[in-house]
């Protein structure tokens, strides 16, 4: 998993041969960007799912609790968790490549 790749990167010595590390570095970046657009596509599919949802409810004098949206509402509070955990890792990440490159 690329938050795995990540942490293994920002625990890593110093290495002797900078430039595959930092080529390893780009590569991981690039991915881990990759895959927190992916997880934004899917909090997006999700919020709309979610507003679908409550658009067809009934209206009602007293709120009814829907499995669906009961759901949808957990898996968008892991995809958020998720997201929040992926950018703090890319900037540390991001910044471990500065140092390295200025060093």
């Amino acid at each position: 998993m690329v938050a795995d790749d990540i942490r293994d990167l920002l625990t890593a010595p110093k290495p002797v041969v900078q430039k595959s590390f930092l080529e390893r570095l780009d590569t991981t970046l690039t991915d881990g960007y990759a895959h927190a657009l992916q997880l934004e596509a899917e909090r997006w599919r999700i919020e709309r799912r979610i507003a679908e949802v409550v658009a067809a409810l009934p209206a009602q004098s007293e709120p009814t609790h829907d499995p669906e949206l009961a759901a949808l509402s957990e898996r968008l509070g892991s995809v958020n968790e998720s997201i929040h955990a992926l950018r703090a890792l890319l900037t540390s990440l991001r910044e471990r490549r500065s140092e390295l490159r200025a060093a």
